[in-house]
């Protein structure tokens, strides 16, 4: 069998993983996400089948026709007899239940409106196939979201960050202990997700391969496995150039051979990983800000944003489909430049006395 690239293995994880949660469906469930294959990633169809166990497990414990069957029981018949007002039950369900292992599970309007747009998706499916007669879920209202502030590094902080990463003086004697081994890997990949934007999962999935120093490119493969360059800076190309000194040091395990950034185990390193370091380097910095290598993509895209002012190459390099979602997260931003703007034009020139 060919090696699979780590993105490739990645999908095949997935797809093993989505044929277990289907399994625990009921059956006619599998033509739902053969019917959304093409147009979706398999992440995507993972979060579905999450959410539809969730759903099927409030008919089961709530509704009084079906809490006597199986969830493998239920049919699209059972489906078509569902109400709005079922729907609003759920709703209602979901900010506070119980789970499988009767562990406490709270949504907020976030989780609740991700949960309700799968089920639209899953009943616009069967309805548009003529398979149920009744839509109950197109006529459910969303829950009204309330804007989120953006939490992103300051410039200092972002500097400090750095300092920290060097230094180490903010960590435990146990911590210090793996940072002398670990700092100059640590200061590139921190380095790199400061200075180009790019996504946890895609930072992980870099081999040595798709750097292009000539150029100062790296080559990334993005949700839906979109290949694509992402440019970077002198600050970025300097750190890079001395963790693969010292990488060039280290024997990879199998599998992990042409992978850029590694794990003291000498194995590709994991988002869990990074998301870990990410949270001991930035807690002594921005101790009031919960900061994640997500929070870092938004630093480096506000920072894009105030330099250049054109939300639609923040929009690119960032890799948003929609230019709607940037505004969205750099709404602020705008405002702020609409403001500055505002004595720009001059209509008239006026005289002072003296």
């Amino acid at each position: 069998m060919p090696n699979l690239s780590y993105h490739e293995q990645k999908d095949k994880e997935n797809i093993l993983k989505l044929r277990n949660l289907i399994r625990d469906l009921p059956p006619f469930c599998g033509d739902f996400f053969r019917g959304i294959e093409p147009r979706t990633s398999s992440r995507t169809r993972i979060a579905y089948a999450y959410d539809l166990h969730v759903f099927f497990d409030f008919l089961k414990k709530e509704n009084p026709v079906l809490h006597k069957l199986d969830i493998k029981e239920i049919t699209l018949d059972h489906l078509d007899q569902l109400s709005v007002t079922d729907f609003e039950e759920y709703m209602e369900y979901l900010k506070y239940r119980f789970n499988d292992k009767n562990q406490e599970v709270m949504n907020k309007e976030r989780g609740i409106m991700r949960k309700i747009c799968s089920l639209k998706s899953f009943y616009n499916y069967y309805y548009r196939s003529e398979r149920i007669k009744n839509n109950p879920a197109a006529l459910v209202t969303l829950p009204k979201l309330h804007e989120k502030e953006i939490i992103r590094l300051d410039v200092d902080e972002v500097a400090l960050l750095l300092d920290e990463v060097e230094a180490g003086e903010n960590l435990t004697e146990k911590q210090k202990a793996f940072h002398k081994k670990t700092k100059t890997r640590d200061l590139a990949l921190l380095t790199l997700l400061l200075g180009t934007g790019i996504r946890v999962s895609e930072c992980v999935g870099i081999n040595i391969s798709d750097i292009d120093f000539k150029n100062g490119g790296i080559r990334i493969y993005r949700k839906g496995g979109k290949e694509v360059t992402v440019y970077f800076g002198t600050e970025v190309e300097d750190a890079l150039l001395d963790y693969l000194e010292e990488r060039d040091q280290i024997l990879p395990e199998k599998g992990s051979e042409d992978a850029l950034f590694l794990s003291l185990q000498r194995k590709r390193i994991s988002v869990r990983s990074v998301e870990n370091l990410v949270k001991k380097y930035a807690r002594p910095v921005a101790p009031l800000k919960p900061i994640t290598p997500h929070k870092l993509r938004s630093t480096y895209g506000t920072n894009l944003y105030r330099e250049t002012g054109d939300i639609y190459l923040v929009a690119d390099v960032l890799g948003h489909s929609d230019v709607n979602t940037t505004k969205r997260h750099y709404a602020a931003l705008e405002d702020e430049r609409r403001r500055s703007a505002r004595n720009k034009v001059k209509l008239r020139e006026h005289e002072y006395k003296e």
